[in-house]
């Protein structure tokens, strides 16, 4: 059983970052690319990269955990800045602590409702683009959509500009071109992401990243998220307005379906 002191830094000042990988019959997809977005935001927050090894072994472990059988799983990894310190300041020698823990993960088949939030991402906090463990304001723009019956957040900036769903990085078409927040923004640079714009490329469909506001949503032709869990899920509507599907979506779908 994984557990925390009642003095690690994580647990009381939300010191350390994380990630969510999938995980298909047992083996961790894109374990990489999850490591090195890990190690890149530890170094941001100054603290030591998570040894890979390490990292390999907990996610296995917490796989091993699981019901034989299990086709998908969650995997999550944690990295705290460890116990130590008084008040906001750290200890001078850090020993960080790394855990991990996997449950099983339906596929998402049914398209999502979004509402947009009164909860706006800060561009000038790196939580806003780091998976950090201070993920506070994600959690209350989800309870905020679920209270009003859809299944996720839009989240602004606090410059009014697009950002991203509460857990999922957003994408829309219009015109026929896919456009989707810039990642200098408010925004997590999601793994899942990357494999979109990539796959966009190659089937040779316009990108246009871009900083824009609410009201060019509504003009848009189709609409999806996008995350390490969901692969790609498709948005039927937004703040009570239908969004019919879009044929690109399908296509895009199919070109990431090796890691989804």
């Amino acid at each position: 059983m994984t557990s925390l002191p009642i003095n690690d830094r994580g647990l009381l000042l939300g010191d350390g970052v994380f990630e969510t990988l999938l995980a298909k019959a047992g083996v961790p997809v894109l374990f990489n690319e999850h490591l090195f977005r890990m190690q890149s935001a530890a170094a941001a927050l100054g603290l030591p990269p998570p040894n890979e090894q390490s990292m390999r072994d907990l996610v296995e472990l917490a796989l091993s955990e699981l019901r034989p059988g299990t086709e998908r799983a969650a995997v999550r990894v944690t990295y705290t800045a460890g116990s130590g310190g008084r008040g906001l300041e750290r200890p001078r020698t850090l020993n960080p602590r790394l855990l991990a823990t996997a449950v099983p993960s339906d596929t998402q088949l049914r398209a999502a409702t979004l509402r947009t939030s009164s909860i706006r991402r800060n561009p000038t906090s790196p939580a806003a683009r780091l998976k950090t463990l201070a993920y506070l304001d994600n959690v209350e723009a989800r309870r905020q959509a679920l209270a009003e019956g859809a299944d996720e957040a839009l989240m602004l900036e606090t410059t009014g500009a697009v950002a991203s769903a509460a857990a999922a990085n957003i994408f829309w078409i219009r015109d026929e071109v896919l456009i989707t927040p810039p990642a200098n923004g408010a925004i997590l640079p999601g793994i899942m992401r990357a494999k979109v714009l990539d796959a966009a490329s190659q089937l040779r469909i316009p990108i246009l990243e871009v900083s824009t506001t609410p009201d060019h949503l509504a003009r848009c032709s189709g609409m999806f998220l996008t995350n390490s869990l969901i692969g790609i899920r498709p948005v039927a509507a937004l703040d009570g307005r239908t969004i019919t599907p879009h044929p690109l979506v399908s296509r895009l779908t199919d070109a990431i379906g090796e890691w989804v």
